[in-house]
This record gives C-alpha cells, sequence and structure tokens, in this order.
C-alpha cells in the first residue's frame, strides 16, 4: 500500500478516467460512487437553487465511448470483456457502451483500492444486475458483502408493474465496523422480544449455553442443571457489550472472574438467573444495555432529501448525508481516505468532513467544486481550505524512472524486435521509444510505462495513449 499522491480536501474537475490512472495504487481505503444510472432521463437542476446549471444527460450510445477502453477492457479484465458482449447481446448498444464506459473507471478503482478497503457503487435497477456483475469481475464474487435495497421514496406510480421505490448500493471489499453503524431497536424488534420487565427495565431471556460439550468447569453442573445433558456446555458471557453492561452497572470486577460457575454465581446474587417451567437456567438480557442493532441489508430508515429538507442544494440526483455518513462509519475509521469520482453536489466529501476522514472528490462539471466550497464552508467553517485542480496527478508510486536512451535495447530484449503496434519485425535502428501513457496525460519515464514503435505507429498514435493507437490499428485492418 503506498500514500495518496493528492492532498486531503481535494476536488478535481475533469474526467475521472483521466484522473484516476493518474493516482498512486492502493492509498484509498473506502470508493462511493454514484455514477449515471443510463436511466434514459436528462437531468437538471432547478432555476435558483445552488446547483442551478447543473444538468447531465443519463442516455449512452457507442458514440459516447471510445474504442480504446473496449481493448483495454479486453486485455486487462477477458470476465468483464465477456459481461459486457452478453450485456449488449441482451440490451443493445445502449447498455453495452454504458458498461464499457464504468468498466474502464472501474479497473483504475480496483488499482487505487487498498487490498483492505471498501468499494459502495450506487444505482438502480436498470442496470444493476449488470453493474454487479462487472463488479465480480473486478473485484472477485468473493469480495461481495451486500447489495443494500434503500427505499428511497415511499410511493409511486408506475404503469404496468409494481412502483419502483428503491435505489441498490452494491458492496465488496471488507467486513463492516459493526458497533459503528448500530441503530436503535425498532419498535417492533422491542414488542417482540423484550416481553418481560422488572424494576430494571424491559428485559428478554436467552440461553446461557454454547453447543458442544467441553471439559472442566463448562461442563460441570450448576444448581443441579448440567448442560452437558443437552450436548451444551456453559457459555457465560465474559467479553461483549453485555458483559461489560454488567460490570460497570451491577457487578464491578464481574468480567475478571475466570470461572464460569463463580459467574453463575455472581449472576444469580443479582437476579440475572431465571428458570424455566423445566427448570432450564436463562440469563436475562435488559434492553437498557442494547447497544441497538446492525442495519439489515433493507433501509426503510433514511429519508431522501425532500423539498423542505435544509441540506437540499436542487442537485438532480442528491443523496441524504445520512445515507452517507452511514456508509463511511461502517466501512472506514477516522483519517481513512474516501473517494468519490462522481462526487456531484458533494454529499461524501461533506460526511467525510464530518466524520474526521480525509477525502477527495472528482466531477466532470465546475459546480462541484462551487457546491463543496459552499456546503462545507456553511456546515464546517471551511473557507479557501479546498485543494481545487484541473490536472492529472502524476504518481509517485512507480519507482525510479529510467533514461529512455539507455533503457532502448533492453526494450528491444523484451520485444525481440517486433514493433509493439502493428507487430511486424523491425531492426534495433528503426523501432523509436514511446511512453504507452503520453506525457501530456501525465505519463512517466518509467519502465512500465515504456515500449518500442515503429515510425509508422508512433505517427499514428501522436499523443494518444497504446490503447488508442491499437484501437487505430483495428479499424484499419493493419491487426485483428
Amino acid at each position: 500500500m503506498t500514500e495518496p499522491n493528492f492532498a486531503n480536501r481535494t476536488v478535481w474537475t475533469g474526467d475521472n478516467l483521466d484522473i484516476l490512472r493518474g493516482i498512486n495504487s492502493e492509498c484509498v481505503d473506502l470508493i462511493y460512487l454514484d455514477p449515471p444510472f443510463n436511466s434514459n432521463q436528462e437531468h437538471g437542476a432547478p432555476i435558483g437553487s445552488e446547483a442551478a446549471g447543473a444538468a447531465f444527460k443519463d442516455t449512452w450510445t457507442l458514440d459516447d465511448v471510445d474504442e480504446a477502453w473496449v481493448d483495454e477492457i479486453e486485455e486487462r479484465n477477458p470476465a468483464m470483456h465477456s459481461v459486457i458482449g452478453a450485456a449488449g447481446s441482451a440490451h443493445g448498444d445502449s447498455m453495452k457502451s454504458y458498461l464499457i464506459m464504468m468498466g474502464a473507471r472501474l479497473l483504475e478503482l480496483k488499482r487505487i483500492l487498498k487490498p483492505i478497503g471498501a468499494i459502495y457503487l450506487h444505482c438502480d435497477d436498470t442496470a444493476a444486475s449488470w453493474l454487479r456483475a462487472l463488479m465480480d469481475a473486478v473485484f472477485g464474487a468473493g469480495a461481495f458483502r451486500n447489495e443494500v435495497v434503500w427505499k428511497r421514496i415511499s410511493n409511486h406510480n408506475d404503469a404496468g408493474r409494481f412502483g419502483r421505490v428503491n435505489e441498490r448500493l452494491l458492496f465488496y471489499g471488507s467486513g463492516i465496523r459493526r458497533e459503528s453503524v448500530k441503530v436503535p431497536l425498532s419498535d417492533e424488534n422491542v414488542k417482540s422480544k423484550y416481553r418481560h420487565t422488572d424494576e430494571r427495565g424491559k428485559y428478554r431471556t436467552g440461553d446461557i449455553t454454547a453447543s458442544g460439550v467441553r471439559y472442566g468447569e463448562s461442563a460441570e453442573a450448576w444448581n443441579g442443571w448440567n448442560p452437558t445433558d443437552i450436548g451444551r456446555h456453559w457459555g457465560v458471557p465474559r467479553k461483549g457489550a453485555y458483559a461489560k453492561w454488567i460490570e460497570e452497572n451491577l457487578l464491578p470486577g464481574y468480567c475478571d472472574v475466570e470461572s464460569p460457575l463463580e459467574r453463575l454465581d455472581l449472576l444469580a446474587s443479582v437476579g440475572l438467573i431465571v428458570f424455566t417451567t423445566k427448570g432450564t437456567p436463562e440469563l436475562k438480557r435488559y434492553l437498557d444495555a442494547s447497544s441497538g442493532q446492525v442495519p439489515p441489508d433493507v433501509w426503510t430508515d433514511i429519508l431522501p432529501v425532500n423539498s423542505q429538507a435544509k441540506e437540499r442544494t436542487g442537485y438532480p440526483t442528491q443523496k441524504p448525508l445520512a445515507l452517507l455518513e452511514r456508509i463511511i462509519k461502517a466501512s472506514s475509521d477516522i483519517g481513512d481516505v474516501v473517494l468519490d469520482p462522481f462526487c456531484g453536489c458533494a454529499t461524501t466529501l461533506v460526511a467525510a468532513e464530518t466524520l474526521g476522514r480525509e477525502w477527495a472528490g472528482i466531477d466532470l462539471s465546475p459546480l462541484a467544486v462551487k457546491l463543496v466550497n459552499h456546503r462545507l464552508r456553511d456546515q464546517h467553517g471551511l473557507f479557501g481550505q479546498i485543494v481545487e485542480r484541473t490536472d492529472i496527478p502524476r504518481r509517485t508510486d512507480l519507482g525510479d524512472e529510467v533514461v529512455i536512451k539507455e533503457y532502448k535495447g533492453t526494450l528491444y530484449g523484451d520485444q525481440r524486435g517486433y514493433c509493439n503496434g502493428c507487430g511486424i519485425h523491425f531492426q534495433y535502428r528503426n523501432l523509436q521509444v514511446d511512453h504507452i501513457v503520453p506525457r501530456v496525460k501525465e505519463g512517466t519515464n518509467h519502465a512500465e510505462n515504456l515500449q518500442l514503435l515503429c515510425g509508422a505507429c508512433n505517427g499514428m498514435k501522436g499523443t494518444g495513449t497504446q490503447s488508442e493507437l491499437m484501437a487505430k490499428l483495428k479499424q484499419r485492418g493493419i491487426v485483428t
């Protein structure tokens, strides 16, 4: 893992693909992206709102994508290439072009995400199934954690079908910080589980044994009852939130008691043990001791940004701060780096600042910079502390650069004298050292970015990338 090659609180204006390619590998802890959904709609902010002028057309054709992206996807991730081909066969050029756009960016997001990091892709049912297949291809099916359903609105009339009221979050990567995202128990949960009341308040009863037979005190009888008779052993809590609550509120020093039978005696002394009608001991668990519950994968408790909400900017696809705060709490720690490559009205960035994370955002529209400055000034008193950039960052994780003239011989040996474009064999003097990603796009003199091309291919490539050259060669039938 490397350090980020950008400052905290950076917002880029520009094509996120170019900018992502310039970011160091494995330097970001959490990525949230809310890209276009391929909704075949035009989105715009109301006149007079903070986001007035923000607009984008969420309709995709093959004219919107670079043929070079297709070649790059095929070379770097054949599984993704197959998914895109299948989507094109099933849905046509619109879905195919949309997934090409997304695929090229997901490859870079995978590269810059730390191995222990997490990524959330926000989408709706228009392309969710295909985006999940892309994510499986890039991040690995084993990295899949959840497809979270967020209930965005309460009701919606859709002709000929049930109302579409939700959006999705495709979550891949490391596990969540469970304690950080717990929410209060629902009224239904309390009513159904905490059915008893005493002087300490509402409580439920639960098993105080664990599965399997053990030896030692965990298998000995207590108060005339032996758990081994039913193939279990004592599971008297000594660690965890409830044991800590017991120690802090009822039995000082409780967690230091090693003997499970002694802990049972202590629990009984303060009335925490009850017996069923069959004589089985159970443990009282009080509602006041509950730290809440981890939300399920259907989120109905976070409301959308309505017309009266204080945080509303008017941005056409604005998401609520509460949604991003839950994601950031779940999958990052204080001081971690959060990235939003489609930052729009900067909700992710504001939430990250609120929660003490470092952050960066990218958006094609310069309005993103305006909105993040405005929102952070109003909510955090930050003014003039945002780093505004339009350049492509220069990677610092590639090691030392090489001397190009001295490296030509190594390249000639590696390529065995063949041009890396047309594939024709040439003598040493007829090949030229070239940058795979050109210098004008922040390509460097590192060995990984150098190749040999013949004069014709080098001239055809110009200031483009190698992927763009190969697309031209295919169009002209020079390579297949």
